[in-house]
């Protein structure tokens, strides 16, 4: 083998004489040392190829001027097809570049020492180059996964789908199983969607993030499903309620209301909780106490008042019409009691029957419809119940004559 000439100038002429060598020699130490690039679809493994040969040509091109040309390292990765991009990852990349390298240095060792330092600064830059390339394919992915995420976020909360939601929802990588539940709150001043996103995962849930100006939304799913063999006292990370996701959930949130909607069977489900969470975050202020979180399903009363008729809807399904269906003496108890401001005495005297049968059918409404009226909270839902349900039945009387 002849001697490395030593001049810049026969260097820069031996060093085109052997490209061909080079790129040859680079392609067979691939296929050697590296499995991944064996096992390659021939396109893809001719496109690897290409960009090996393109970095040995771009390399004798720095070494000619390295001030006309500084980037030029990054312009070998930024022309690569972009399927590569997606089926090359950064770490295989990284194994091309050395394998290129060692191919080169092996060649070149016995040429001089301002090339040998060549080779070591221009294998920094083309590294540089490729984490260039990469960080920049990996911030548009991050950019379209945002657009895509806000998109379907849209949709669950106006209830508008199409045929591409499944695969928009596959797209982002949606772990989710079973009930779903959204979350309502405000936006905080620096939100953090990647410690948010960690949160979550701790407790075995999955998460689409929707920001609409001061209004932070949380679809929020458990990344296992849930079995009914689960210990109820167990505090595993999937055992938690969607309540007890939410609380801790609740520090990622700005300060005010957090509503929480009742849980739906799935996804695709998910605006009819969206629905609830929205309307109860509407109104979260009218109850001075309310908690953080709330259900939103505990702010029936202030939700029907503002007109929601899914509220309106859930307080005559859920309270009066099975105290109707069950048993006109418990509905008309719950009115006088109600009505009497809650007391034993009165009630029983309206009645015409001991308080202590009041006591009893209080705790029969509460069996049928699991809500206790000796509470005061309870006692406005069911009261406010009481006063839509027969609103309701008036209507239908009209509208039947």
């Amino acid at each position: 083998m002849a001697p490395a000439p030593k001049t810049k100038e026969q260097t820069l002429t031996w060093l085109r004489t052997i490209s061909g060598e080079l790129s040859t020699a680079t392609l067979k130490r691939l296929e050697d040392t590296l499995p991944w690039y064996g096992d390659m679809p021939p396109g893809r493994r001719s496109a690897v190829g290409l960009v090996a040969q393109a970095g040995i040509t771009s390399f004798i091109s720095w070494y000619d001027d390295p001030r006309s040309t500084p980037w030029i390292a990054a312009d070998v990765f930024g022309a690569a097809p972009r399927e590569l991009l997606r089926s090359v990852s950064l770490q295989q990349t990284l194994q091309l570049i050395r394998v290129t390298v060692e191919v080169v240095e092996e060649r070149v060792k016995d040429g001089s020492e301002t090339l040998r330092e060549a080779i070591l600064l221009y294998s920094r830059e083309i590294a540089f180059g490729a984490a260039d390339v990469y960080a920049r394919a990996a911030e548009a992915r991050g950019l379209w996964d945002a657009r895509l995420e806000a998109l379907v976020v849209d949709s669950i909360l106006s209830g508008e789908y199409d045929d591409e939601l499944p695969s928009r929802i596959a797209a982002l990588g949606w772990h989710g199983h079973g009930e779903v539940c959204v979350l309502v709150g405000t936006t905080p001043k620096m939100l953090d969607v990647d410690q948010l996103r960690r949160a979550a995962r701790h407790m075995t849930a999955d998460v689409l993030i929707g920001v609409q100006g001061n209004r932070l939304v949380l679809v929020i799913g458990r990344a296992h499903p849930a079995t009914p063999e689960t210990d109820e006292t167990s505090h595993s990370p999937s055992s938690l309620s969607f309540m007890e996701i939410a609380m801790q959930l609740e520090p990622s949130f700005g300060p005010g209301h957090l509503v929480l909607g009742h849980e739906v069977p799935n996804l695709v489900d998910a605006s009819k909780s969206a629905k609830a969470a929205l309307a109860g975050f509407a109104v979260a202020r009218s109850w001075r106490n309310a908690p953080r979180p709330v259900q939103a399903d505990d702010l029936l009363p202030e939700r029907a008042l503002a007109g929601d008729p899914l509220a309106r809807a859930t307080l005559i399904h859920r309270i009066y019409r099975p105290l109707q269906a069950h048993s006109t003496e418990l509905l008309t108890t719950l009115w006088c009691y109600l009505d009497n401001g809650r007391s034993l005495e009165a009630t029983a005297r309206e009645l015409f029957v001991h308080p202590n049968t009041v006591r009893y059918r209080l705790k029969r409404v509460s069996d049928v419809i699991g809500y206790d009226a000796t509470g005061a909270r309870e006692a406005l839902i069911l009261q406010s119940a009481l006063i839509i349900g027969s609103i309701s039945d008036h209507d239908g009387s009209t509208r039947r004559r």
